[in-house]
């Protein structure tokens, strides 16, 4: 049978192993300079946009849905 002093002295190696794994695989990054790069390369739309956009006008209906979605029962009695 393993002594209890033993038994602790495994449990705490054990652990520290693992804490300092856990240490050693934490990576996160710092700040990153990105560079002198023009903002064509950095925009994330697409470089040829339409100009007859359609315009979404919002459901009547979805709204008041939303609206009932956004009332409360519980302070109705």
């Amino acid at each position: 049978m393993m002594k209890l002093e033993i038994a602790r002295g495994v449990f705490l190696i054990a652990a520290l192993g693992v804490a300092s794994l856990a240490a050693a695989a934490w990576h996160e990054p710092g700040p990153v300079m990105l560079g002198n790069a023009s903002q064509v390369e950095y925009c994330p739309l697409p470089r040829k946009i339409s100009a007859a956009t359609q315009q979404v006008t919002p459901d009547k209906d979805l709204l008041l849905f939303m609206f009932s979605l956004s009332q409360s029962l519980a302070g109705h009695k």
